[in-house]
């Protein structure tokens, strides 16, 4: 892996960040995108050059399409070729309700989730299908499986990822390009603790426990599972979701 090329969107904290740093230490070169969190996203930069990695950041909104092709084409000025792309950067509104979205929540919600992963893969696919090589890995929720009340803009969006996810996997398997899609189930994340002060401390206590392995997960357990999809390891593995969810919260 030490010449592959990796791009992660959402790299500055979080789950994006454990897969940037997993990615390294697999021997990826990583480039990694950041909307707001420029210091965090040099300080994982940091981090990984002094772990004798290489790594890049940048800034790009996956919301405005200037900025997806602008971060496809610093892979390659950077490193000359990209190998692996994590659809990770995303955004939520916990507890808003379907009757309650307002047109530019809809509208800014699926850009983030959806159209951003798929301008970013557009952008990537020339490059791939001339290698005949490449792996695309989009991050869903097990959301998808429990379609909980108050997510219901933020669950659209997964679910058609993983749409997304397997058609592609079927249309860009015979150019030698694997896709698949990894659906973390609560993981200690920024994003999961406003939805746990939300619920307020009795229902979160009781939503965690009613995971099977009774905790929420952690970021490094989820990029385990995307370093492992980049890898050889893997290299009969497409148009598959892998839940990484402690056997699924029944709340």
């Amino acid at each position: 892996m030490e010449h592959n090329v990796a791009i992660v969107t959402g790299g500055s904290r979080g789950i994006g960040r454990a897969i940037a740093h997993a990615l390294a230490a697999s021997g990826h070169r990583v480039l990694l995108s950041y909307r707001d969190r420029e210091a965090d996203a040099a300080a994982v930069v940091d981090r990984i050059k002094r772990e004798d990695g290489e790594a890049h950041c940048m800034r790009a909104d996956m919301s405005v399409p200037r900025d997806v092709k602008a971060l496809a084409q610093s892979a390659l000025d950077n490193f000359g070729r990209i190998d692996v792309l994590v659809n990770n950067a995303g955004v939520h509104i916990p507890g808003l309700r379907l009757a309650d979205v307002t047109p530019e929540q809809w509208a800014r919600l699926l850009q983030v989730n959806l159209t951003g992963p798929l301008q970013l893969t557009q952008a990537v696919l020339p490059h791939m299908r001339s290698r005949r090589s490449g792996c695309v890995i989009n991050l869903s929720s097990n959301v998808t499986q429990r379609m909980p009340a108050g997510y219901g803009v933020y669950t659209v969006s997964k679910v058609a990822l993983e749409a997304f996810t397997r058609i592609l996997a079927k249309e860009e398997g015979p150019n030698g390009i694997r896709v698949n899609a990894v659906a973390p189930g609560p993981v200690r994340t920024d994003m999961l603790q406003e939805t746990l002060d939300l619920m307020g401390a009795e229902r979160a206590h009781a939503f965690l426990k009613s995971v099977p392995l009774a905790r929420a997960g952690e970021p490094e357990e989820i990029a385990a599972t995307v370093a492992f999809l980049a890898s050889n390891a893997a290299s009969y593995l497409t148009g598959q979701v892998i839940y990484v969810n402690g056997g699924g919260p029944g709340g």
